[in-house]
């Protein structure tokens, strides 16, 4: 999704789901006791997750992508991230990735 674009913006109602679904994997989340308090401490390492397909990463910035939002989550190691990120309700729209970085 390019949030840069007026006619690529979701609905209301569009809008009113997706961060319903958000709501619910946040809540997923916080009762697994996986996830942190804020911050903004990203690395430049990470990976790129797309509906079917992981790829090195990170990209925002790189090519004017740009970051909507981020959670810090515990996991275990950068595959158990990937378990969380997985179900992330994002990647459920069109032309939509999440960004999985080790923080530092």
């Amino acid at each position: 999704m390019n949030i840069t674009v007026p006619s690529a913006q979701p609905s209301d109602a569009e809008m009113t789901q997706y961060m319903h679904d958000w709501s619910l994997w946040l809540q997923k989340i916080a009762s697994t006791n996986q996830l942190a308090p804020g911050g903004n401490h990203f690395s430049k390492a990470g990976k790129v997750l797309r509906k079917n397909h992981i790829s090195e990463g990170p990209y925002a910035g790189d090519d004017l992508q740009s970051v909507a939002g981020y959670i810090l989550i515990y996991a275990e190691n950068m595959n158990g991230a990937i378990h969380i990120a997985e179900q992330c309700p994002v990647l459920n729209g069109d032309n939509t990735s999440v960004e999985i970085r080790e923080i530092q």
